[in-house]
Formats: C-alpha cells, structure tokens, sequence
C-alpha cells in the first residue's frame, strides 16, 4: 500500500475531520501498583465482556473542529495521509501554544495532539507513516520531547506508541471526570535533534 503524507495549513480541519476515529474497545488495560518505586504500575490486559464503541469526536466541543476555536491553531502541524487519491488518515501536532497545557509550558516539548486512520486500512502502515511525520516535524523545531496522550481503554494505540519508542510517563486515574472508568495515560518519546535545528539553535 502506497502512503503519501502532506502537510496540511489547519484551516482544512473540516476535511481531515472526515477521517474517522471511533473504535471498538474490546480490551483494557487495569493499571496495578507493581515495583517497590512510588508511582511503578503494570498495565493488565483484561477482555471486555461486552464492548462498546469509543469515540473522541462525540459532543458538541469535541473533534478538530472544535479545535480552532479553543486554542491559536497558527503553530500546529497538521498532516493528512493519502492512498489511491483517497484520505485514509490525519495527524495534528501542537506545539509553542501557552493556553495548551498538555505542552507544560516547555519550548522543547511538541504534543501529538490527534491521529487518526481509516476503519479498514487500520493495520496497514498509515498510522506510522503520520508518527514519523510528526516525529520530524518536532525534531526540525529543536523539541526534545514528542508527548501523547491515551486512555486505558485504548488498547491498540498504547501498543502502537510503544512500538514507535513512546515510553509511558504518567499516569492519572481521575483525569476524566466524565468518564470514571477511563485512565489517562502520558507516553513519551525522546527525539535527537536534527541538523537544521541544531544550526538554528547554535550561538551566533
């Protein structure tokens, strides 16, 4: 499968939105204290006896399109894949944006803030094809950090990430007070910075 991935200005957020992002979840992760360190968890896989279908676009402020309109979107990245002439995937990147906290106020730090794939070409190298993407396009900005955030209920994306080198940084337990049941999850990724971002950060 041929992937093509193009960077995208952020006032085309309707079309990347038209990639869909639900999933079933079928499987969670239970977070356990394990290790004598503070804070060491393990993460149990546990088969769902019923279900259900998980989707980050639900309500009326969520999904990309909402995004324009809580945060200054001006120093996103937003990528699209493509196939065949046909979009199969996004991801959006956010980075040196002060309102957006997941970014800790740190200039080092880029946050893969979404990445979505088609239903039935999940599976088929679009998703690493958007991370890598991503990767660069932080790397070239001199960050040091590339940070994503998942749930417990996500199964394959936490599995995707560690695959990528993403190692799981913290953990909060009630960091959705909509949805109890549900873990966030902060994986990290460390990044060496590129040649380009090195000469634009060197000393004149």
């Amino acid at each position: 499968m041929h992937i093509d991935v193009r960077r995208e200005p952020t006032t085309a957020l309707d079309a990347y939105a038209q990639v869909p992002i639900a999933f079933q979840v079928e499987r969670v992760l239970d977070v356990e204290e394990a290790g004598a360190g503070p804070g060491e968890v393990a993460l149990r896989e546990r088969t769902l006896e019923r279900p259900y279908r998980k989707d980050y676009d639900a309500g009326p402020d969520a999904g990309p399109l909402s995004w324009g309109r809580t945060f200054d979107v001006s120093r996103w990245a937003v990528f699209s894949a493509w196939s065949d002439g046909r979009r199969v995937g996004g991801a959006a990147v956010a980075f040196d944006t002060p309102t957006v906290t997941m970014l800790e106020g740190r200039d080092d730090l880029a946050v893969l803030w979404d990445i979505r794939v088609r239903p039935e070409v999940r599976g088929c190298g679009v998703g690493s094809a958007l991370f890598q993407a991503a990767q660069a396009w932080a790397q070239a900005r001199g960050c040091r950090q590339l940070k994503v955030e998942t749930q417990n209920v996500n199964v394959p994306a936490c599995r995707f990430y560690a695959r990528h080198g993403c190692v799981l940084g913290a953990v909060h337990r009630s960091a959705y007070p909509d949805h109890p049941d549900e873990v966030q999850l902060l994986f990290y990724k460390v990044l060496s910075p590129t040649a380009a971002s090195r000469e634009h950060s060197a000393p004149p």
